[in-house]
């Protein structure tokens, strides 16, 4: 067996869309959790914390100002406006993690996503849809956050945000929860194995083989 080190290689970046109650985070985190190289980028957003959430771990949470100043200072990756608040992300961190080798999630809707391919042209998106408008309001009333009328606006946004489902790359339906989560870990497993980034992580390896 060849004791040929590896070459460090960029990152890839990945971009998470749902509507919301599709599942999504819930599979984000037990990806990250079960899968070595990849972590969830933290977003600015202006909405008040939840009970249980911490800033700087599962967003950083700013006043309107402040996010206004960061947007003029073309601080973001991407950013929008989503149920009366504002998301976005902070472009420095991201390329940062990146460049050490480490793959990173964005957990955006459709319009961050087009916004973030303009700039990372070779991103990978992920879809994540329920297997029924059924199950997707079960889930919602399930959570116990939200009222009647929330929950009825947070359906009809789904149908808008399911419509750009065509605009992304893999489309994994969360019925199962353990299947969702292995066809997630299968599509990560297999962008680490492309070609071009194989051959720039065993440079030495191939170049030994070849000689």
């Amino acid at each position: 067996m060849s004791d040929s080190p590896t070459e460090k290689v960029p990152g890839t970046l990945y971009i998470f869309s749902a509507p919301s109650g599709a599942g999504k985070t819930s599979l984000v985190k037990a990806l990250v959790e079960s899968t070595d190289g990849i972590e969830v980028s933290v977003s600015h957003t202006t909405r008040s914390p939840r009970p249980g959430e911490e800033n700087g771990v599962h967003y950083h949470f700013v006043d309107p100002g402040t996010f206004e100043e960061m947007v003029a200072a073309g601080a973001f990756l991407e950013h929008a406006r989503v149920f009366d608040n504002y998301y976005g992300t902070a472009r420095a961190s991201i390329e940062s993690r990146l460049k050490q080798g480490m793959d990173v999630i964005l957990e955006i809707d459709w319009q961050g996503a087009r916004q973030v391919r303009e700039q990372f042209p070779d991103c990978i998106g992920l879809f994540i849809l329920p297997p029924s408008r059924q199950a997707l309001e079960e889930r919602l009333r399930g959570r116990g956050q939200d009222d009647d009328t929330i929950i009825a606006r947070r359906m009809r946004d789904a149908k808008s945000e399911i419509s750009h489902y065509a605009e992304f790359d893999y489309l994994v339906i969360n019925d199962v929860f353990e299947t969702a989560l292995a066809e997630i870990k299968a599509i990560v497993s297999a962008q680490r194995l492309r070609t071009p980034l194989q051959a720039k992580r065993h440079r030495l390896m191939l170049s030994e083989l070849l000689a």
